[in-house]
C-alpha cells in the first residue's frame, strides 16, 4: 500500500510540472484530440473548457477518456498517459477555485452558465520516465 502512495505523490509531481495535456474523447466512434491546460490537486484532475463545445457533447455521448502529458518543452522528460471517466460539473467552488483573470476573453466570470469544469477520474495511469523505466497505477 506505501508504494501505492509514494507512486501517486510522484505522478502528482510529474503532473504538477505540465502545464498542458492532450485531451481525447470519443466522437461517434473515432478518437478526437485535443490540446488543454491541466489542473491537477494530487490525481483529481480538472480541466476548464465552454459548456457549448463539442467535447462536452461527446462527454455526454461517452465519458470515457484519454490524456497524454509530458515531453513537452518546460514539462518533464517523462510521459504520463491517463485513462479514465471524465464529468461536467458546474460546481460554483470549483468554478470559483479554477477562475483566472485570462478566462475572461471567454466568459463573462466565475458564474457565466458556459464556464464548466470537466474533472477526470483516473481509473489506469502508465508513466514511462525519460531513462525508459515504465510505471503503471490502477484504481
Amino acid at each position: 500500500m506505501e508504494a501505492k502512495i509514494i507512486m501517486e505523490q510522484n505522478l502528482a509531481k510529474i503532473m504538477d510540472r505540465n502545464e498542458f495535456c492532450s485531451f481525447a474523447t470519443i466522437e461517434g466512434n473515432r478518437p478526437k484530440q485535443r490540446y488543454m491546460r491541466l489542473y491537477n490537486q494530487g490525481l483529481s484532475i480538472h480541466l476548464v473548457t465552454d459548456r457549448r463545445t463539442h467535447k462536452v457533447e461527446e462527454l455526454k455521448e461517452n465519458p470515457h477518456v484519454s490524456l497524454l502529458l509530458g515531453y513537452e518543452k518546460g514539462g518533464t522528460e517523462d510521459a504520463v498517459e491517463i485513462e479514465g471517466t471524465c464529468s461536467i460539473s458546474d460546481d460554483d467552488e470549483l468554478r470559483e477555485h479554477f477562475w483566472k483573470p485570462e478566462f475572461e476573453q471567454m466568459f463573462s466570470g466565475p458564474k457565466d452558465p458556459n464556464y464548466v469544469i470537466l474533472k477526470v477520474k483516473p481509473v489506469r495511469i502508465e508513466c514511462s520516465s525519460s531513462s525508459g523505466e515504465k510505471h503503471e497505477w490502477v484504481e
